[in-house]
């Protein structure tokens, strides 16, 4: 398999279908949004786009699986599955907010190969394949070189239904308020991580995520120089709903900290 070839052909159909989000997102009207749990919201636009996606994917590789958000397939592939986030920021986008972003990731077995971050509204596309380099349009792309926690801007995610950790997640914001360059909420988990990778964020870190939102962000961080790892260190964070993601160098003492408040 050329995955070279083949990470620029799914960048061509996360392109395509941005330009949809795009051209719906400027008559969305919110009368047109479902729930499908608390504060967790879904519409025609996140299920099309999803549609047009596993459409286009099912050409390049017809024997491949789908683990997507939306469920428009749920056929399990031996070998290779495509994880995928039809529109990652679903309520920034009801909301006419940015950042929203397409996040198409690629696994075999159990390791991601793949991975496609298309940004809507900045039309950015983040994008690595396994052995290769990380890339933004086509410009090798590079984690930041901040060395310590103090010097690092941070991203994460506000809980939206799982409330289990909130009290130990808002310590962590607590001391990085004083002892970082801020924290930042974006609102979208595959644009945080491309943006690690890229260096815009030292480090991303949050709870209560799915494949969907943190498979593509994998990949492009990692061959992008950063380091990935779930709360206590370990490599469970694709399936186990917990992530740090950082440029290497800051990572062990940001995972020390999120260790000691949120898992001792």
């Amino acid at each position: 398999m050329n995955l070279e070839k083949l990470c620029h052909q799914v960048c061509l159909l996360a392109k395509e279908t941005g330009l949809f989000i795009e051209q719906e997102n400027k008559k969305f009207s919110q009368d047109k949004i479902e729930v499908k749990g608390l504060h967790n919201f879904v519409s025609y636009v996140d299920k099309t786009s999803e549609g047009k996606i596993v459409d286009g994917l099912i050409k390049l590789i017809p024997e491949a699986g789908f683990i997507a958000e939306e469920g428009t397939s749920t056929k399990k592939g031996e070998r290779y599955n495509w994880v995928i986030d039809p529109l990652d920021g679903t309520t920034n986008f009801i909301h006419g907010l940015p950042p929203f972003a397409i996040s198409i990731g690629l696994m075999e077995n159990e390791e991601v190969i793949l991975g496609v971050i298309y940004e809507v509204n900045q039309k950015e596309c983040f994008y690595a394949w396994k052995g290769g380099k990380a890339y933004l349009d086509g410009k090798i792309i590079h984690v930041s070189q901040a060395k310590k926690v103090e010097d690092a801007l941070v991203a994460t995610g506000f809980p939206y239904y799982d409330y289990s950790k909130v009290e130990s997640f808002l310590q962590t914001l607590d001391y990085l308020f004083f002892h970082s360059h801020g924290v930042r909420r974006l609102g979208s988990a595959a644009t945080d991580l491309a943006y690690v990778a890229c260096g815009r964020f030292d480090v991303f870190y949050e709870y209560s995520l799915n494949s969907w939102d943190v498979a593509a962000g994998c990949i492009i961080v990692k061959e992008a120089g950063g380091h990935i790892t779930d709360f206590g260190g370990g490599n469970n964070f694709i399936f186990g709903k917990e992530i740090i993601a950082s440029n290497s160098v800051v990572h062990d003492e940001f995972q020390q900290l999120i260790k000691k408040i949120m898992i001792s």
